[in-house]
């Protein structure tokens, strides 16, 4: 039970604004879907290693994220080092993340296919939910990993812009 709760909440949260704007109970357009679960925004950007807001914990408590940075380099001042070092990251992460990103929209695909074929058995159920929820894992730590990493690059004075500039109120992390 504790395993199908944390695959469904982080399956369910990213594709929860959608869910709301087609409305409370209604599938309509889902089916016609490749994999159920998942909308083509939610492909394009697992495959583009895009954050989808699996990152807010850190985001929204003061800890950058690289591709923000880099929107922010000239109201952050960076230095060219800095620059680079995001630069650097961002590309690292997006990489890591599209990988990962791959590999939940497989597992995804299993779920999927094993409900559409007719063969779900309870077994294969925890199996494949261990394993897309695994992935989820993974790939929403990547994208913490690096909100995490900014604060080597950055300045105290830069992330308290950074959090001004995003508009992130009097939350942040001073290190």
């Amino acid at each position: 039970m504790t395993r199908l709760l944390a695959f469904a909440l982080l399956v369910l949260i990213p594709g929860a604004a959608q869910a709301e704007a087609v409305g409370h109970g209604s599938y309509a357009g889902l089916h016609s879907r490749e994999i159920k679960s998942l909308s083509a925004s939610d492909v394009e950007g697992l495959q583009q290693g895009r954050g989808m807001e699996l990152a807010l914990p850190a985001e929204l408590n003061g800890y950058p994220g690289p591709m923000h940075v880099l929107e922010l380099a000239d109201a952050l001042n960076l230095t060219q080092v800095q620059h680079e070092r995001t630069e650097q990251a961002f590309e690292r992460m997006r990489e890591r993340a599209s990988d990962l990103g791959d590999q939940v929209i497989e597992s995804e695909r299993r779920l999927d296919r094993l409900f559409a074929e007719r063969r779900a058995t309870l077994e294969e159920i925890e199996r494949l939910t261990d394993r897309a929820a695994g992935h989820w894992a993974e790939l929403r730590a990547v994208h913490l990993e690096y909100h995490l990493y900014m604060l080597t690059v950055l300045d105290d004075e830069q992330v308290r812009q950074y959090v001004q500039l995003r508009s992130h109120g009097n939350g942040g992390h001073r290190h």
